[in-house]
């Protein structure tokens, strides 16, 4: 009798599983099929060119679909990844019904509208990226309610409003990255409740006011970027936090000093970027104990005195910038740190311009790594020479020294060439032909002398060239025309140039302001000008001769034309008030036989035939190595 009760019992057992287990994989399946409808649902929200969500259809299991990955216990959604697929449209409030879900991934797309509020049903999310669409509204306060999420990324979107106070609740938070938003309002006190909190990156928004003094409790955080704001006050309370890596607080309201100890309370900073702030005092010589620093930035602010880091022990250094400053003491030893630097091998960039230094340039900047790419120092006091060693730095291929009183030697890897404003004197060196690589060169104002030299025709990728206020003599190679590069500037004005400027000038048809003015040029204005894109054209104060030639009527886009001083003759052409973008016109002191035909088709803001005017305006081209 037992025997049987036993075996009675274990057969209801069984039928008791088996009754279980049915109802369980029924339940499976309602909850699979809630799926599949949530993400058809959110399919015909969708715009997708590329027809990545075609195989989002009844034809296959959902687990099969494009960017859907299902769990292997329970066949449920648990990722969706469309990243990168061109797609458009809204993001659905049904993924709020993909209860499973653990990871969303929409970046790089054109999504648009709100984040739905439903996200804030997702309690089992960890990673929600919507990097680089067109989001907007405001972050979602019941974000909060995704007690799982570890990372938040959705830079590059127009997303406005407050940070919400709420995402302090996120006690597993990891990563934060809303950069490049219109967010406005300050960041809330409850950040500091992140412990786990190890990236923040809300750069390029509005944000402003006071850092939360809470975010030194954030003891984890390793990189803390709060760039392109309007955050204001002190340096903000991040400084004990030793953890930090990278710390870009670039372009802020910032001021008062940097603390005393920074460089001893964060051994691991990496990136210091600073620049563009108020801050004052001096470069603190902490910074020396912070031997992993690669990028040191502080450019654009109000640093001063001398510079005594000891650079030599920070031997993975390869940017520095202590650029627009009042660094320095215009005393002897005033660049004493650059010998420091021969220790950085990695050393790439290094930028000193605008500053108050006053030193000799010492020889060890020759000495400098092989891996240099820039070098600045101009707008300082600089003397001396550059020292011929320098020629080993085989990959520079930028160096500025202007307004200085500096001598130079220079290399043939150069791309830019800034030496405008220093005492340099001489012939123009027939090697500058040799500079082959370079893009840009300025030579203004210094003393030169001699002919421009035909070599410079070799130099194949100019794209700006100016020789101005100096003595060189001669004509024009024509060689230098031929050149079909240059496009943004050639200027060779306040020069002793003479004889026939070159009709070649013509094959330049894609630049965009010519100045040969105040030389001594004679003959007839070339007829080829008219096929260039010229829009300023200055050649007052020379000796042409004969009429405006009718073909600078093709010069559509020209703005200022100044032809006067000159020996021209004839008519002043009709055609010019057909220029509609012509806004300046001199023609004064030649000996020509009309009036301006200023008809309803011309808007001169200025013109001018029969009294002195001053040069015709020509922008500042000088184009920054930074």
């Amino acid at each position: 009798m037992p025997n049987c009760i036993s075996n009675i019992c274990l057969a209801t057992l069984v039928i008791c599983c088996f009754s279980l287990l049915l109802n369980s994989q029924s339940l499976f399946a309602q909850a699979n099929e809630a799926d599949r409808l949530s993400l058809l649902a959110m399919k015909s929200q969708l715009q997708d060119p590329l027809g990545v969500t075609s195989s989002w259809n009844n034809s296959i299991n959902l687990c099969q679909w494009t960017g859907v990955t299902c769990g292997h216990r329970h066949q449920r959604v648990i990722g969706l990844d469309l990243r990168h697929q061109s797609i458009g449209g809204f993001l659905s409030p049904f993924v709020g019904n993909l209860s499973f879900l653990r990871s969303i991934n929409l970046a790089n797309n054109s999504f648009r509208a709100e984040i739905p509020h439903e996200v804030g049903n997702l309690f089992r999310l960890q990673n929600l990226t919507l990097t680089n669409n067109y989001f907007s509204g405001k972050i979602p306060t019941n974000l909060s309610r995704c007690s799982n999420l570890v990372k938040f990324e959705a830079s590059n979107n127009k997303l406005a409003g407050e940070s919400p106070a709420e995402i302090g609740n996120l006690l597993k938070f990891q990563l934060l990255n809303i950069a490049e938003n219109h967010l406005r309002g300050q960041l809330p006190a409850s950040i500091g409740n992140l412990s786990a909190l190890q990236e923040i990156n809300v750069n390029g928004n509005r944000l402003g006011g006071r850092i939360p003094s809470t975010r030194s409790h954030v003891r984890n955080l390793i990189s803390f970027n709060v760039g392109l704001n309007q955050f204001s006050g002190m340096f903000p309370p991040i400084n004990n936090i030793s953890s930090l890596e990278y710390i870009f607080i670039h372009r802020n309201i910032y001021h008062g000093s940097l603390p005393l100890d920074i460089g001893v309370n964060l051994p691991n900073l990496r990136f210091f970027i600073i620049s563009g702030n108020n801050l004052t005092g001096s470069l603190q010589d902490s910074l020396s104990n912070a031997t992993n620093l690669q990028k040191l930035d502080i450019n654009r602010n109000l640093f001063s005195g001398k510079v005594s880091i000891n650079f030599g022990g920070l031997q993975n250094l390869s940017w520095l910038n202590l650029g627009k400053n009042n660094l320095g003491t215009r005393t002897a030893n005033d660049l004493d740190f650059i010998t420091l630097l021969t220790n950085c091998t990695k050393l790439e960039v290094l930028v000193l311009d605008s500053n108050r230094f006053g030193a000799v340039l010492p020889f060890s900047l020759a000495n400098l790594s092989t891996t240099m790419t820039g070098i600045a120092f101009g707008n300082n006091q600089i003397s001396g020479f550059i020292p011929d060693g320098i020629a080993n730095l085989v990959n520079l291929n930028a160096l500025g020294v202007e307004f200085n009183q500096l001598a130079v030697t220079i290399l043939k890897s150069l791309q830019m060439l800034f030496l405008h404003e220093n005492v340099l004197q001489g012939t123009i060196p027939s090697f500058l032909g040799n500079l082959t690589m370079l893009t840009q060169r300025l030579l203004e104002v210094n003393d030169l002398l001699g002919n421009i030299p035909p070599s410079i025709g070799n130099c194949k990728n100019l794209i700006l060239l100016t020789t101005r206020k100096n003595k060189p003599s001669g004509t024009m190679p024509r060689q230098l025309p031929r050149i079909i590069t240059l496009s943004v500037l050639l200027n060779l004005s306040d020069n002793l140039l003479s004889g026939h400027f070159p009709a070649e000038v013509g094959k330049l048809k894609n630049l965009v302001s010519l100045d040969i003015s105040s030389n001594m040029f004679s003959g007839e204005i070339p007829t080829t000008l008219g096929c260039t894109s010229l829009e300023y054209l200055c050649m007052q104060d020379n000796s042409f001769t004969g009429s405006i030639p009718s073909t600078l009527s093709s010069l559509k886009s020209i703005t200022e034309l100044d032809l006067s001083r000159n020996n021209l003759s004839g008519h002043i052409p009709q055609y010019l008030e057909n220029l509609s973008f012509l806004s300046f016109l001199n023609l004064s002191y030649n000996h020509f036989e009309s009036k301006v035909p200023i008809g309803q088709g011309i808007t001169l803001k200025n013109y001018i035939v029969q009294k002195k005017l001053s040069k015709c305006a020509i922008g500042a081209f000088l184009l920054h190595i930074l």
